[in-house]
């Protein structure tokens, strides 16, 4: 059990230091290093786009149209996966190196190496091991489906072209009192003409002095104009009545414009310092809770402990004593084992005694031998009458073959003796 601690706890440091590594790398690319792939994700399938992939690639395999970050969030790493190797074996094949399309049940690390060997072959980096592209999501696949998608758009020819941004239309503002009616866009407006004017002309000095000299004069003219009027004062109240409503400023706000998102940073900064000074008390005041607590309990600790010092004595004595007690326990418990195997030992060699002799005395006292000794001489005596009738019979066939072979002896004889006297005769 110590072992497989020792080995879980080992595997668990090693992953907190391939975080810690990967955050390490993190925080020295950038604080936007975790969302690259995102933007990376949303180039790809641009390219994709361009590339008609939803004709060429998805409806040949019967897939969906991607999502903008599907390859950077995990959903299905299997289907994920298979999607990877689809898109690149089309990609590379579309950049003019033919390439087996990988089937559901093909080998991925042989897939991967394969990939990345034609990424190579084009002259891109790869800095990361193949077992990042294996989870099928992450900024190393839309890397590699990136620099595939960049490849192929080289091989079919396109080219990156200047954005040409659409003309906006400006809404035509509405007019409600008169003409006359000033709008601080307008203002702006007819600013910006006079200063772009004045750029594109050439400046004459000697001239401007001159309008200066004349502009001069003239207001001195009017000035003293002024000193004399003879205009009637009811008049000059019922004119600025009159015109007092078209002489209104609108100013219309702009979502747009820098200066209300300057103010409206401004406003959530002051909330912030508020809130973060209400906060900033309130968790002033649980640390300092929190460490009162702690030294409570370090306090309440170390008195248990000096109350209880005795009874973790008789406790650490008592568990002496129980351990030398299971020692003694497992000799004799070893003693007893050993006995017990003697005695089985004993009972079977008693078992096969007592067998034997029950054996014996049953032979002795059964009858079973007399009856198989008298059924066998009955047997005997059977098979000696039969083989003294067959003898008999054997007997009989020889002394008729011998009296046959007499009476041919004397027929032969007699048939040799018959001539001879004939013979004799003449």
């Amino acid at each position: 059990m110590a072992e497989e601690g020792a080995g879980g706890s080992g595997v668990r440091r090693g992953a907190a230091d391939r975080d810690r590594d990967e955050e390490g790398l993190a925080a020295e690319r950038g604080p936007g290093a975790a969302y690259h792939m995102f933007v990376l994700m949303e180039d790809l399938l641009d390219k994709l786009k361009l590339l008609n992939y939803e004709e060429e690639a998805l409806r040949r395999h019967n897939m969906r149209p991607l999502s903008r970050h599907y390859f950077a969030l995990p959903t299905n790493p299997g289907e994920q996966f298979f999607m990877f190797c689809t898109l690149a074996a089309w990609m590379i094949t579309k950049a003019g190196h033919p390439f087996e399309q990988p089937q559901e049940y093909d080998d991925p690390n042989a897939v991967i190496s394969n990939v990345l060997s034609e990424l190579r072959s084009f002259g891109r980096p790869v800095d990361f091991p193949p077992s990042k592209l294996k989870a099928g999501y992450g900024e190393q696949v839309c890397y590699v489906l990136d620099c595939l998608a960049e490849e192929a758009l080289k091989s079919t020819g396109f080219s990156w072209k200047r954005p040409v941004y659409p003309t906006e239309e400006l809404e035509e503002e509405e007019i409600t009192e008169d003409d006359a009616e000033l709008t601080l866009s307008k203002l702006e407006e007819d600013i910006a003409e006079e200063e772009s004017d004045n750029e594109e002309n050439f400046i004459d000095l000697n001239i401007l002095k001159a309008q200066t000299y004349r502009s001069d004069m003239n207001d001195i003219a009017k000035q003293e104009e002024i000193l004399q009027s003879t205009t009637d004062t009811a008049e000059w109240n019922l004119e600025v009545e009159r015109v007092l409503p078209q002489l209104k400023v609108t100013v219309r706000t702009d979502n747009k414009d820098w200066r209300i998102h300057v103010d409206q940073m401004h406003q959530h900064k002051d909330g912030i310092e508020s809130s973060l000074n209400e906060t900033r008390g309130y968790l002033d005041k649980l640390h300092n809770e929190i460490s009162k607590t702690l030294e409570k309990i370090n306090s309440r600790e170390k008195y248990i402990n000096n109350q209880l010092e005795h009874l973790v004595q008789e406790y650490r004595s008592a568990q002496a004593l129980l351990s030398e007690a299971k020692d003694k326990y497992q000799e004799g418990s070893g003693g007893v084992t050993e006995r017990i195997k003697v005695l089985s030992e004993i009972t079977e060699v008693l078992e096969r005694v007592k067998q034997e002799t029950e054996e014996k005395g049953s032979s002795m006292t059964d009858g079973a031998p007399l009856v198989k000794i008298k059924q066998a001489l009955t047997k005997l005596k059977q098979e000696t009458i039969q083989m003294d009738i067959q003898i008999g019979v054997i007997e009989h066939t020889l002394l008729q073959s011998k009296l046959k072979e007499k009476s041919n002896m004397t027929r032969d004889m007699h048939a040799a003796t018959i001539p001879e006297t004939i013979i004799g005769a003449y």
